[in-house]
């Protein structure tokens, strides 16, 4: 008969407990690290560490994590209080979405691609619907002004976003690529391009704070003819 060698036992295994919280901020991570198409539910889990099964007992799906995201994103970014005149109250707004957006990878995209559900971004959007009423606009000027200014931060930050990953985020790499820019500019045949060659300095000029402002006051101008 042989002797079973005693054996101690081992600790059970310690279950994880896992909330929706924690899936989102695990998530946000996963996309500064991957980007938006290459964030999964597989891969999520892998992070978690968990099975699929269990993940979508807090999440049903990819479409429902971007909608989570993008009020985690949201969560993040300032809300300006209702002080100061209208004007500078949007500017504020603009300014704080941008740096927002630019804070995560892909963050403008995930906000562009999923409607504006979630507690804390639609207190962003009351916040501008607020502001442009109290400027004096109509309902219906309110509400396509809201879209326009929206559009115009999101795809600005979208765009800002892919250069930075095209250039390089050094600022060696981006200095390069506009004297680059400048300098194809300049050696373009005069006699079909006279007004590009004159303004190489203007279009390879590397501010998009610059630029980010530029359209800002583009939009506040047109929303000045609508305030009373």
């Amino acid at each position: 008969m042989s002797i079973i060698p005693y054996r101690k036992n081992e600790p059970e295994r310690k279950r994880r407990t896992l909330d929706q919280a924690q899936v989102v901020r695990a998530a946000l991570d996963l996309l500064d690290e991957v980007g938006m198409d290459e964030l999964t539910m597989r891969r999520l889990a892998e992070r978690l560490d968990v099975k699929a099964p269990s993940l979508y007992r807090h999440v049903h799906d990819k479409e429902e994590l971007l909608v989570l995201l993008a009020d985690e994103i949201a969560g993040e970014i300032p809300l300006v209080s209702p002080k100061g005149t209208w004007r500078e109250q949007l500017i504020a707004m603009a300014w704080n979405a941008r740096r927002g957006m630019l804070a995560h990878r892909d963050a403008a995209r995930v906000l562009a691609s999923t409607p504006p559900f979630g507690p804390r971004r639609l207190r962003h959007i009351e916040n501008v619907m607020r502001t442009l009423r109290s400027a004096g606009l109509s309902v219906q000027d309110a509400a396509l002004a809201g879209y326009h200014l929206n559009n115009f931060v999101t795809e600005f930050a979208a765009d800002e976003a892919r250069f930075l990953a095209l250039a390089g985020r050094s600022k060696t790499d981006r200095k390069k690529m506009f004297a680059e820019v400048r300098r194809h500019f300049r050696t373009l045949p005069p006699q079909e391009y006279p007004t590009l060659i004159e303004m190489a300095d203007a279009l390879g000029k590397d501010d998009a704070d610059e630029s980010f402002q530029f359209g800002l006051q583009i939009l506040l101008r047109g929303l000045e003819k609508l305030a009373k």
